[in-house]
């Protein structure tokens, strides 16, 4: 029998820093979720409503998606691409209206839901506004409104160019809105501060701002439903007959 020499108390694996533990062949990504287009559109829409659109970063969002930087391009060409994918995924929660074959009506309705999805995604206002309208959903936003106008006799020019004005006006709404509640939020600003910015205004020397002291009610209430409304009205109050 051969007398083989006893190992010390540290194992031959152990001495053999080369070879890995058993342990460490066992899979290391199990309950992870495969990266697909799809997940990392998910997870960016989810980062930017964490952090914002200027916090949204592909080196950051590799990180939240446990991957390296490198792997999101096998799925998106640049940000720039995922960008668009993100507005296109905003775009696909918007509900078509129903119900009405009134063109008023039903414009009234989109902008009223467009407002609605766009107030669920932090900045989402600003990526719709600042990406192009590449993706299938948003080219379905525009083929609603053009189609909406354009059964209703408007002339292919004011077709063209209602839509693209009804279009901005909401995006650029929102923008705006969200500015001001981000400012409230950081000086945490409630209804007696915007009686004070009221009140600031109201004392302002009459004879030098006599229609700013005369409108600070109205110009500094908070109410942007009701700003909404009237944007809207006067915009469609606007369109020729058709």
């Amino acid at each position: 029998m051969i007398d083989y020499p006893k190992p010390d108390s540290v194992s031959i694996v152990e001495q053999s820093s080369h070879l890995p533990r058993f342990d460490e062949w066992a899979e290391t990504n199990e309950g992870r979720q495969p990266l697909t287009r799809a997940h990392m559109v998910t997870s960016a829409l989810e980062l930017m409503d964490e952090t914002g659109l200027e916090g949204l970063t592909m080196r950051r969002l590799a990180d939240t998606l446990g991957v390296k930087s490198a792997s999101l391009y096998w799925h998106v060409r640049d940000k720039e691409e995922l960008l668009n994918l993100m507005a296109d995924a905003i775009c696909s929660e918007i509900r078509p209206p129903e119900g009405s074959d009134d063109w008023r009506q039903r414009l009234e309705a989109l902008a009223r839901e467009y407002r609605r999805v766009l107030k669920t995604h932090r900045d989402a206002a600003l990526l719709l506004a600042t990406t192009l309208p590449v993706g299938p959903y948003r080219l379905r936003l525009a083929e609603t409104h053009l189609a909406t106008l354009l059964d209703a006799g408007f002339t292919a020019e004011v077709t063209a160019r209602a839509s693209l004005l009804f279009v901005d006006y909401v995006t650029n709404f929102v923008v705006e809105e969200d500015r001001a509640e981000a400012i409230a939020a950081a000086f945490q600003t409630d209804s007696d501060d915007a009686d004070a910015v009221s009140g600031w205004f109201a004392a302002l020397p009459v004879d030098q701002y006599p229609s700013l002291v005369a409108l600070a009610p109205l110009l500094t209430n908070p109410n942007t439903e009701a700003r909404f409304e009237f944007g809207m009205t006067t915009l469609l109050n606007g369109l020729p007959t058709p």
